[in-house]
């Protein structure tokens, strides 16, 4: 009587042993959790690349592995170093033009502003109001300001430098990942069968695929639309597309979009009285900013045999309910799930049309 309460505590006391060292081993990790995700969520999509450099470079995973670590740089890391870069060589310069169009005052308002319906008029006349008041008035009236915009500057490049951190961070995770990868899904398609047999490792497998598809569909859809939207740009008229569409890539990667840089642009076309070639850049914004509602789940569902619905559902609901990384997670849970539950269902099935089979 006693043995089956003995193997009950020992079942019991190993289970919260070792429940108790995972949640230890992601709190101490827990910095690292963001950075190690994302490098996952990389080495699983970029795989194949791997294995191809590693076959034209005689076999050298190291070799393969460097080459890999060094093209992450250049997409990921390369392009925000590029624009602190350049931001801060034309520090200088910004503040000097600042400071120049202050002295001067505000310049006259292009004739497409005043013409505007509804609203021309009264724009025309507060900006006629902020030339009579002159350079106190306008110092007066932008005072206010002054601070909030400051703290947001401040926020913002300390969030750009976290941002850089975190890249380099997840790349040196991701060449380690490399290195072992085939170690690593081993281990996972050990954890998937144990769970679920065939069914838990096939979960898995799909896993995979579902973060490749997803990858695809992020990676592809940035290239495409900053490319286009730097072409756009260096039509246009546009200084420093070059770094403009670098930029671009980086906010569509992290799904913010290109809007954010074509949208200054334009105005900054528009202020420089270039009509047409505003409305050109307007309508150039408008295309490329919403192409990424349509191409990303079809690049998708092209890399993952998935319902399309359910891609579009993993891909925004990831996205508010986790964040960036979200993007990645909502397809992987909802590709598992819809798996498992799948899979369930067909073996529910399979008795039922084997008996009724042998009816007339």
């Amino acid at each position: 009587m006693n043995e089956p309460r003995t193997d009950l505590a020992k079942i019991t006391f190993g289970v919260l042993s070792i429940v108790l060292l995972i949640a230890s081993a992601l709190w101490i990790l827990r910095p690292f959790l963001g950075a190690t995700i994302w490098a996952a969520m990389v080495v699983v999509a970029s795989w194949p690349a791997l294995l191809w450099f590693e076959s034209k470079l005689w076999g050298r995973r190291w070799m393969a592995v460097i080459v890999m670590v060094v093209i992450l740089l250049l997409l990921f890391v390369l392009p925000l170093t590029m624009a602190i870069v350049t931001i801060a060589d034309h520090a200088d310069t910004v503040s000097a033009w600042v400071r120049q169009l202050i002295a001067q005052g505000p310049p006259d308002l292009p004739n497409w502003v005043r013409n505007l319906p509804l609203v021309g008029a009264k724009i025309n006349a507060f900006w006629n109001d902020l030339i009579a008041a002159g350079v106190v008035g306008l110092e007066a009236k932008a005072a206010p300001y002054v601070g909030r915009v400051t703290t947001w500057v401040v926020s913002q490049a300390g969030v750009v430098g976290s941002l850089t951190v975190q890249f380099m961070l997840t790349v040196a995770i991701a060449g380690v990942m490399y290195a072992g990868g085939e170690g690593a899904a081993a281990v996972v398609r050990r954890f998937g069968r144990r769970i679920g047999g065939a069914r838990g490792e096939e979960a898995v497998v799909l896993a995979g695929k579902a973060i490749r598809g997803v990858a695809l569909g992020v990676g592809v859809t940035a290239i495409i639309q900053s490319m286009i939207g730097g072409i756009g740009l260096a039509i246009a008229g546009v200084p420093l597309a070059a770094l403009l569409t670098a930029v671009m890539f980086m906010l569509c990667i992290i799904q913010v979009g290109p809007t954010l840089v074509m949208l200054p642009a334009t105005i900054w076309v528009f202020w420089h009285s270039a009509t047409g070639w505003g409305i050109f850049l307007a309508v150039w914004t408008l295309v490329v900013g919403t192409m990424d509602n349509f191409l990303r789940p079809w690049l998708i569902k092209r890399g993952a045999d998935l319902p399309l619905l359910l891609i579009f559902a993993g891909v925004i609901g990831g996205l508010l309910g986790f964040g960036l990384v979200g993007i990645f997670v909502g397809p992987v849970m909802l590709a598992v799930s819809y798996t498992l539950i799948d899979a369930w269902l067909n073996d529910g099935d399979q008795p039922a049309l084997q008996t009724g089979g042998g009816k007339p």
